[in-house]
């Protein structure tokens, strides 16, 4: 029996690069809280997320949400049935949708129209974009259009949330703010948060857990707090100023 809202993944999948052949074995837990996969580029953490949306099945493995086998050999959850939320650097909206709309298109189907509107303009509200409801994502500074889509993931009220480098093009101090406002939701949801960087401070203000990657294989597993010592932050706090 697996643990309820804890993501499972055992995986083994090829890793290219360098010209040689090389693989992705992992194996690790993520519970509610923010997991963070910590390394360079090209040790396989895109990778990992890849198969954990089910956008890139691993070559052998399992992958389960609690009881729920999502990829073992018997099984695969195509991607729009698994609730996965993915943000990542290159954002993904749509440009001939209103912020609104691109917002709508993460709220879960069902119940009214009014209500699916209030659910995303909170989530706009939430990331202090509700002023930028009505323009289209070209209109958007970096800072706006990565809030969107912030806010149209967590809109989708995930039961896993996925973020690969999304605050890596932004300037330090809107990309503090955005990862204390991500770590208030993530504690509030309890759900469970991986996230790839190979930034410190990406990792110690939004991070519980942190597992180093090398090679396609975890090298040590430890605290976000151990691994990056006076680097955290006290207490989340919500995020001030509209701008961005």
């Amino acid at each position: 029996m697996g643990e309820a809202n804890v993501l499972h993944v055992d995986i083994e999948a090829p890793l290219g690069g360098g010209g040689e052949r090389r693989s992705l074995e992992l194996a690790f837990d993520v519970p509610p809280g923010t997991t963070v996969l910590f390394g360079p580029s090209g040790v396989g953490k895109s990778r990992t997320l890849a198969a954990i949306t089910g956008i890139a099945r691993p070559r052998r493995g399992r992958i389960a949400f609690g009881d729920d086998v999502w990829d073992d050999v018997r099984t695969f959850v195509p991607v729009h049935e698994r609730r996965v939320a993915l943000v990542f650097q290159s954002l993904a909206l749509f440009p001939h949708m209103s912020v609104l709309e691109n917002v709508l298109f993460g709220v879960p189907k069902g119940g009214s129209a009014e209500a699916r509107v209030a659910a995303a303009e909170g989530s706009l509200g939430r990331m202090q974009v509700a002023h930028v409801r009505d323009r289209r994502p070209r209109s958007l500074s970096g800072g706006e259009a990565q809030r969107v889509a912030l806010a149209r993931a967590l809109a989708m009220r995930p039961r896993v949330l996925l973020l690969d480098e999304p605050f890596s093009a932004l300037d330090a101090s809107l990309k503090e703010k955005l990862l204390v406002e991500t770590r208030a939701f993530v504690e509030e949801a309890r759900i469970p948060t991986l996230l790839v960087t190979h930034d410190p401070s990406e990792a110690s203000l939004l991070g519980d857990r942190v597992l180093f990657l090398e090679g396609g294989r975890i090298t040590r597993r430890t605290s976000a707090a151990e691994a990056f010592p006076g680097r955290g932050i006290s207490a989340p706090s919500s995020i001030s100023g509209a701008g961005g």
